[in-house]
C-alpha cells in the first residue's frame, strides 16, 4: 500500500474550470496535475451530475511531462498546456524539477 501525506486541498476543486470540466464529460480530460493532493485513489466526485472515481494519484516532474501527458490534461500538447498554466498562475514560472501531484480519474461505471 503506498502511503500519502495529507490533503491540501478538498476533492471538488480538483476539476473546476469549466472547459476542463467539458473535458472530463466528454472523456478527453483523465488527469489533472496540481501543486497539492487533493485526493486519495478511490475516491469519487461529481461534475455535472457525473461521478468520477480517483484511479491513481502519483508524484511527478514538471520537466517528465509529455504530449501524451498534456492531452490527458485536456490539451493538444504540451507547449499548449504550458501556455495555458503560465497564464492561469500569475507569477509562477515553470520549474523543470517542480513537483506535481497527478491525480489520475474515470467516469465511474454503474453498479
Amino acid at each position: 500500500m503506498t502511503e500519502y501525506p495529507e490533503k491540501t486541498c478538498q476533492i471538488d476543486r480538483l476539476v473546476r474550470q469549466p472547459k476542463l470540466v467539458s473535458a472530463a464529460l466528454s472523456g478527453q480530460k483523465t488527469q489533472q496535475r496540481r501543486d497539492g493532493l487533493y485526493a486519495y485513489p478511490g475516491e469519487t466526485f461529481e461534475l455535472e451530475g457525473v461521478t468520477f472515481v480517483v484511479t491513481e494519484v502519483a508524484r511527478q516532474r514538471l520537466g517528465d511531462m509529455t504530449d501524451r501527458d498534456a492531452q490527458a490534461e485536456g490539451y493538444p500538447n504540451l507547449a499548449m498546456y504550458k501556455d495555458l498554466i503560465l497564464k492561469m498562475h500569475a507569477n509562477m514560472e515553470w520549474n523543470e524539477d517542480g513537483l506535481v501531484w497527478v491525480h489520475g480519474f474515470k467516469r465511474q461505471q454503474p453498479e
